[in-house]
């Protein structure tokens, strides 16, 4: 089944017309509002290099999860 999205409000314009694969294995600062110095303290704490890296951390998925839960509504 094909997906479609449009990812480029979340890209910086040079990674816009990339494939998945290639976002997933671009350094972090492809995302629009993370600079270089950004990316930088992310592989300094986490070791997050890539996209790929910051949403399979399993700090930002566990955040990510308490946070849609508190939107369902759990307590």
């Amino acid at each position: 089944m094909a997906v479609e999205a449009n990812l480029g409000a979340f890209l910086d314009k040079d990674w816009e017309s990339k494939s998945l694969a290639e976002i997933l294995k671009a350094p972090v600062s492809a995302l629009q509002g993370i600079s270089e110095g950004d990316a930088n303290l992310l592989k300094q704490a986490f070791n997050i290099k890539t996209v790929g890296d910051l949403g399979k951390n399993k700090y930002f998925r566990a955040a990510q999860l308490l946070t849609q839960l508190t939107e369902a509504g759990a307590k």
